[in-house]
């Protein structure tokens, strides 16, 4: 039998524990801007003579032309966790980083930092033009809390990464964008942070540094450095990050698991594209499409189908699916050639699925006047569950345009065979149980 001392012992030592492990606590943090320019220098000049003579209070309200960019933010990082900070465009993303990195005050709260931050935001925005980047290297490594001896032992391994070696001596404001921002990514991976704050950073360079980038943040990774990653790439956050924040308007919507929140964020968007007025309709093709052709054709409908025939309002990753088109013909089609692409809704707009008749070489043969429902049969969905769009160009042969579908967009969503992964791999399982002296032979 526990007591009820030891249990409460044991208990204080893994509360004591967690907060070891808490690098980076961000409390009930506000934060204001003020729009005119003229208005925010004023104010600008008021809180510094109200902080330098000590009248600064606790209550901040908003002043003439204000808004608050941060309201009441609070969460934690914990050692050797990567956190994604989602949101869409104004949502107070690099204005919490900026605040984390010390670049600003709240206005109300408090943010508790253990260790060294590096804050990858705007890479080489902080770099003199008139310094070389031998100089830039210096003063930029020696803010972010680097000895003059420290910087000495990195140097080398910092224009090596960046792989400026020839125009190291040459002065910053000769170097391309993407020398700076090399430049900078180096600079800051390189001061060996606890905490590293990525802000839409990891699309520098080409392909192949690209990569290199990506070895070096897993490198750092094992290392037990935090992150806090910016991404508007859901892919990007779901495969970095294992929990996620979503901000909204400046405020914590939800915080937990990154697929959660990245698909409660995607959601919001699409309900916000529909407030607006958007032409995107579920399930119906005829508000997204256009037909202009002298034989008649014309798509009038797309839906699913289930295994047993049934329209279906969604699929289901690892489920059988058949995708639907209605259409109609006042004239024969003697070639009928069918090009679809899908996409993520919210995604960069590359295709992650395209099919094509042609490239099955399925002929059809001729089409006779009147309706025809066309079905392509998926017997084990793939796409992970998210949203997506489906574009599809119809045509008589290789040339002869019949029908444009721009967008028609549908939902997939989860099967108990997915679990914290982004495919379905159609599979089986089997157990397949050798004898010894079989065994035996079959090294031999």
């Amino acid at each position: 039998m526990i007591s009820t001392k030891s249990a409460n012992t044991t208990s204080e030592r893994q509360d004591s524990s967690d907060q070891e492990d808490v690098v980076l606590s961000v409390k009930n943090v506000w934060k204001r801007f003020c729009r005119d320019l003229r208005r925010s220098l004023l104010y600008g000049v008021q809180d510094l003579t109200a902080e330098m003579i000590g009248l600064e209070g606790e209550t901040v309200d908003l002043r003439k032309g204000e808004f608050w960019s941060l309201r009441d933010v609070s969460f934690e990082l914990r050692r050797g966790e990567a956190l994604g900070l989602i949101g869409a465009n104004g949502a107070g993303k690099t204005t919490l980083l900026r605040v984390i990195s010390g670049l600003i005050r709240p206005d109300k709260g408090s943010v508790e930092v253990k260790g060294r931050v590096a804050p990858l935001i705007a890479l080489g925005a902080g770099f003199n033009p008139i310094l070389t980047g031998r100089e830039n290297i210096y003063v930029n490594m020696s803010i972010l809390g680097l000895s003059r001896k420290e910087i000495d032992e990195r140097f080398d391994k910092v224009v090596e990464f960046a792989e400026i070696s020839e125009a190291i001596d040459a002065p910053v404001r000769s170097y391309s964008s993407g020398m700076k921002a090399r430049l900078g990514f180096a600079c800051a991976i390189h001061v060996e942070p606890d905490i590293l704050l990525l802000d839409e950073v990891l699309s520098v360079g080409d392909v192949r540094f690209r990569g290199k980038c990506h070895r070096k943040l897993a490198e750092l990774r094992n290392k037990k450095v935090s992150f806090i990653l910016v991404s508007h790439k859901s892919q990007q956050t779901l495969s970095v990050c294992s929990r996620s924040v979503y901000l909204n308007r400046g405020q914590v919507k939800c915080m937990g698991p990154s697929h959660e929140i990245v698909d409660q964020y995607e959601r919001d968007l699409i309900e916000e594209n529909d407030r607006k007025g958007s032409h995107l309709t579920e399930n119906r093709a005829s508000a997204s499409s256009y037909s202009e052709n002298e034989l008649g054709f014309r798509v009038e409908d797309i839906y699913f189908r289930d295994i047993d025939g049934k329209r279906i309002s969604h699929l289901t990753s690892g489920s059988f699916a058949k995708l639907c088109i209605m259409a109609s013909t006042e004239e024969p089609i003697e070639d009928l050639n069918i090009r679809i692409s899908v996409r993520e809704l919210m995604g960069e707009g590359n295709n992650i699925l395209f099919m094509s008749n042609w490239n099955d070489s399925h002929m059809f043969g001729r089409l006779i006047k009147g309706r025809h429902e066309i079905q392509i049969e998926m017997y084990e969905v793939v796409l992970p569950p998210k949203q997506y769009q489906i574009s599809m160009r119809i045509r008589d042969g290789a040339i002869y345009a019949l029908h444009t579908i721009e967008m028609f967009r549908f939902e997939v969503k989860p099967s108990g065979r997915i679990i914290d992964a982004q495919v379905y791999q159609p599979h089986r399982w089997q157990l397949s149980q050798f004898l010894a002296d079989e065994s035996a032979q079959d090294i031999d």
